[in-house]
């Protein structure tokens, strides 16, 4: 008799940071079958071909599912979960109560849609006093989070369904997306004549292939094309004059400066035709509604703040913010960034701390030091640094220096060979989960994906975790929650009423917030959703702020009773739920800078233009002779939770790509090798010839050169990993972003 077929389940996807909606089969702890799920409020069925392989992460030869200690020798023996969290506790404390807190420091919080483990290591922080952070986001979006900070106080989002121009500066969203439904958004700007794209990118990318206007830069030199655009629409009238006088703060300072550009230098400095800048300045200024979105393109790269401003700037100008179809500012079920007013720096190098995290570039020096306030241990949470960060050797380095490291991830990665205690989590299908990062203008999905397997035996949830490290920590005990655990089980009400009783009384528990939720209201949830709990505080913030939004969304109530609404709404909705609704004018109110006004000049910024006259765009030299892209996009790419190189079905061994001149000048076809050295080390990688890079201009991808089984069980590396070619010291002055789309390489070829 034939088995009936699986149940359809609701999930999404985990490989950006868009979390498409997924329906999915499973049997056997595997993924049997994988598709779009229409009902998904946000993605609406689509999703692209990466989500496939999501079986490759869930199985795959690399799963730690056991606690691990050091050995002397830098083997590793496996010990008991009693045994791990008691000598983790010991060390890390030990470490607090001789050097302080501050010298422990935080790596990570969550991978892509893995926030809930994060946000719950802040008991954990909390109760070793732990001071400082970072994660993958201080190496690429720190700079663009400033620039936002001082001109909006939040983060606009863009509306490229309805935007009448929608421009891409360093961004291919045909391959990394960043909005929900990106490639039916592209092919229908591309197929309307009343619609118009505008991409900026040194590689002529699939996105490239449907712009009205592709500007092909030359690597290193897309500050000079954004200012000669913004200096024709100054002189072309193609501001809002009326917007920026009613909206804007005073501009004249930035003004002065952009009226000095010289376009057709500019241009020239650039490699792009004049008359192709003008033609792009001409349609976002004479627009209705104009979206703009930038990428790692422009972010690691020189002049990566100065960028981003001026990429914000064309959409400013223009009045594009609080309309259909342009920029606009979104509600936030928790928030994925930090707060504060970024005033504060790193202990040693005194670097800007943005949005609470420390610049990744200068974690190194941060260890490498005898300086009185260098960091002494890391506490690492599904993160990668030694394989993500620039400068791949420095890290281990460091990591090699430090008393203590500890790492929490599913697997034996780059990063946790250095590590003298993993903690071996559950994947991010064994447990509830979801992404903090934007859900969306003017409705805003929020999905809380269930768990599909079984925890793995051996393992444990992030939040489990936590918990018993602030136990073992001496941050609470059973009898501290007594009243909150007897008034979860009474329902929502009681515990509300409870919760802010205890919270107002007990500042050492309101410190263990996560851990406290999770081990009251999650004791008292359906098994498995222990770790939803944190979202009850969440949804009582959102409401409490943002309440006319929420009851737009259809929500009923006041006060607590309206968050928890939406607190059962998030548990019961395994595909997603709108949890706001907005009109699109409610962005101008949301503008949270000090007088609610957008503020036109960033002093340091404004200077840094000016300076761009003086300056010589980067050039090729005889001893580097190529710019190397250190992490493209590609189909066969995806973040490096894909840990088995068996889900690539092209382009095996992410081939370094050049151009046909470049070829030719080598002596080499598609499928040669050649070794790449950089000032910071050399790798080998298989050559394909391609002709939509600029001569001197190379490409590797992103995702490649992880240590994994081959098929005969012996463990190498697989493709060629860029940052053991990229250096910590390239990096942008201000939010020390490195440049890993800009790295000055030589090609020697391999017979």
């Amino acid at each position: 008799m034939a088995a009936e077929p699986a149940e359809w389940k609701s999930t999404s996807c985990i490989l950006c940071s868009t979390n498409c909606g997924l329906q999915v089969q499973v049997a056997d702890g595997h993924f049997v079958k994988i598709k779009g799920d229409k009902t998904n409020p946000r993605s609406l069925g689509y999703t692209c071909e990466k989500a496939a392989g999501l079986d490759h992460y869930q199985n795959h030869a690399d799963r730690v599912t056991s606690p691990l200690r050091r050995r002397a020798d830098g083997s590793f023996e496996a010990i008991d979960w009693d045994t791990a969290i008691r000598e983790v506790a010991a060390k890390l404390g030990a470490i607090r109560d001789t050097h302080g807190g501050s010298k422990i420091f935080y790596y990570g919080g969550g991978g892509q849609g893995n926030h809930l483990g994060g946000a719950y290591s802040g008991a954990t922080r909390r109760a070793l006093d732990m001071r400082y952070a970072s994660n993958a986001l201080a190496q690429e979006k720190t700079g663009e989070f400033w620039v936002e900070r001082q001109m909006f106080g939040g983060r606009p989002h863009p509306d490229f369904e309805n935007a009448e121009v929608a421009v891409f500066i360093g961004k291919n969203p045909w391959q990394s997306h960043g909005w929900e439904r990106a490639r039916p958004a592209l092919r229908a700007i591309a197929k309307d004549p009343n619609r118009h794209m505008i991409v900026m990118d040194p590689r002529r990318t699939e996105s490239a292939d449907l712009a009205d206007v592709f500007l092909q830069v030359i690597p290193g030199t897309d500050a000079f094309v954004l200012a000669a655009m913004l200096k024709v629409m100054l002189d072309e009238g193609l501001t809002n004059e009326a917007f920026l006088s009613e909206r804007a703060g005073d501009g004249k300072e930035l003004f002065d400066v952009l009226r000095e550009v010289p376009v057709a230098d500019y241009c020239g400095r650039a490699g792009v035709d004049e008359a192709d800048v003008r033609k792009a300045a001409r349609l976002i200024g004479s627009s209705e509604s104009v979206s703009v979105l930038e990428d790692l393109g422009i972010e690691m790269a020189p002049h990566s703040t100065l960028n981003s401003y001026l990429e914000k700037l064309l959409y400013v100008l223009r009045g594009g913010l609080g309309l259909k179809g342009a920029m606009n500012l979104p509600t936030h079920v928790g928030k994925l960034i930090g707060e504060g007013k970024d005033n504060k720096v790193s202990p040693v190098g005194g670097h800007k701390i943005i949005t609470g995290l420390i610049p990744c570039n200068a974690i190194p020096e941060e260890i490498l030091t005898d300086h009185p306030d260098r960091f002494r241990a890391m506490f690492i949470e599904s993160g990668n640094p030694v394989h993500s960060l620039a400068d791949s050797p420095r890290m281990r380095e460091a990591l090699d220096a430090l008393e203590c490291v500890v790492v929490i991830d599913v697997a034996m990665t780059e990063t946790a060979k250095h590590a003298h205690y993993i903690l071996p989590a559950a994947s991010q299908y064994e447990k509830v989960e979801t992404t903090f990062f934007g859900g969306g203008f003017p409705d805003h999905t929020f999905q809380l994906r269930h768990p599909l397997f079984p925890v793995a035996d051996g393992t444990l949830t992030e939040p489990e975790i936590h918990s018993r490290l602030c136990r073992a920590l001496g941050a609470y005990t059973d009898e501290d929650l007594t009243v909150l655990r007897e008034a979860a089980n009474e329902g929502l009400e009681k515990f509300g009423m409870a919760f802010l009783g205890m919270m107002g009384s007990r500042p050492d528990l309101a410190a263990i917030l996560p851990v406290v939720l999770y081990e009251t209201l999650g004791r008292s949830l359906d098994d498995g959703f222990e770790g939803a709990a944190l979202l009850w505080g969440a949804a009582q913030t959102l409401a409490a702020e943002e309440t006319a939004s929420v009851k737009r969304a259809g929500f009923d109530g006041e006060g607590p009773v309206l968050g928890d609404a939406v607190f059962r709404a998030i548990l019961a909705h395994a595909n997603g739920v709108v949890v706001t609704s907005d009109p699109y004018d409610v962005t101008l109110e949301r503008i949270g800078t000090d007088d609610g006004r957008i503020q036109l000049v960033i002093p340091e910024l404004v200077a840094e233009l000016a300076e761009l006259a003086d300056e010589a765009p980067p050039r090729l030299t005889d001893d580097y002779p190529f710019i190397l892209a250190a992490g493209e996009r590609r189909t066969s790419t995806a973040n490096t939770i894909f840990r088995s190189p068996g889900w690539r079905k092209k382009d095996a061994e992410g081939a370094l790509r050049m151009s046909p001149g470049d070829a030719a000048r080598l002596g080499i076809e598609t499928g040669g090798r050649v070794r790449i050295r950089t000032k910071r080390g050399a790798a080998e990688a298989v050559v394909e010839v391609n002709d939509t890079l600029r001569d001197g201009h190379i490409t590797l991808p992103n995702g490649h050169g992880l240590e994994y089984p081959d098929a005969d069980g012996v463990r190498r590396v697989h493709g060629t990993p860029p940052n053991e070619l990229t250096s910590a010291e390239d990096r942008d002055w201000l939010a020390l972003t490195p440049w890993h789309k800009h790295v000055r390489a030589q090609l020697e070829v391999i017979a």
